[in-house]
């Protein structure tokens, strides 16, 4: 099954299959399931979550798309407008698997934050530091 890429400023109501919707604007894509189940899927675009890139021969979507949640459980990958099905996962794979993610996210935040508060952070903490014994 291919899917093209379609952009859009609002996700429309009826979503058509084989069309995965980006709106750059929310930081959101959607389409509907590559089992044909009909339920309409949508990952959040940004550093902790999913990142879309446009090729010449289609969108690409990372990380797959774990469909844990909606009764057929589809696992895949969008690559180069492909599905490319993926094996579906124990629901302690699934759990670890969210587990991570959040580890991810922390990570991500945590680095940025040291990253824009570092200094001052490190500084308050050494005045701090001075006068608590």
């Amino acid at each position: 099954m291919k899917i093209r890429l379609q952009h859009v400023k609002y996700m429309p109501k009826d979503l058509e299959k084989g069309v995965l919707y980006l709106s750059e604007e929310f930081g959101t894509a959607a389409h509907l399931c590559a089992c044909g189940c009909g339920s309409k899927i949508r990952t959040p675009l940004g550093p902790t979550e999913w990142s879309l890139k446009e090729t010449p021969l289609g969108p690409s979507l990372y990380p797959s798309i774990g469909n844990w949640q909606q009764a057929c459980k589809s696992h895949y990958f969008i690559k180069q407008g492909n599905i490319i099905w993926a094996g579906q996962w124990t629901p302690e794979e699934v759990e670890a698997g969210r587990y991570a993610e959040e580890l991810r996210r922390k990570a991500y935040y945590d680095a940025l934050e040291s990253r824009n508060f570092g200094f001052w952070r490190k500084l308050w903490n050494w005045l701090k530091n001075l006068f608590v014994k």
